[in-house]
């Protein structure tokens, strides 16, 4: 499952709102624990922890193996956004359409393949106009 958000700035009290915001429908099965990296956004991970209900994990520096679910998604995104995209310029309808589309039917991501019609809140339909 992939859960995109809006963040008008980086910093601990946009994220907090966002976050708590958007995860807020999800039962408590799906929200057992959060990992993150290293981020000045993160400041307020206690507080986020405290208000989902999930502990919150960092990763050691340098060391993507320790977030493994977290790279697949960001190498899952640089489809539709390459790196250095400032995302703050996306709408929230299209990081919604993305995050759509790349969830299937199980809740896991994947890249959208020709040929391939997911079933769930989203069909897929190659070539996706979402994609860069």
């Amino acid at each position: 499952m992939v859960r995109l958000l809006h963040l008008a700035q980086r910093d601990g009290d946009t994220l907090h709102d966002a976050l708590t915001a958007r995860m807020a429908d999800l039962p408590a099965a799906l929200l057992r624990s959060i990992t993150w990296d290293q981020g000045t956004e993160m400041a307020r991970h206690l507080t986020i922890a405290q208000s989902l209900g999930a502990p919150v994990y960092f990763c050691d520096s340098r060391s993507p193996w320790q977030r493994g679910s977290n790279e697949n998604t960001n190498g899952l995104l640089r489809d539709y956004f390459p790196k250095g995209t400032d995302l703050s310029t996306h709408s929230t309808q299209h990081l919604l359409a993305v995050e759509n589309e790349l969830t299937n039917d199980r809740g896991r991501p994947q890249r959208p393949r020709a040929g391939r019609t997911l079933q769930g809140p989203a069909i897929v339909q190659e070539p996706s106009a979402l994609r860069r």
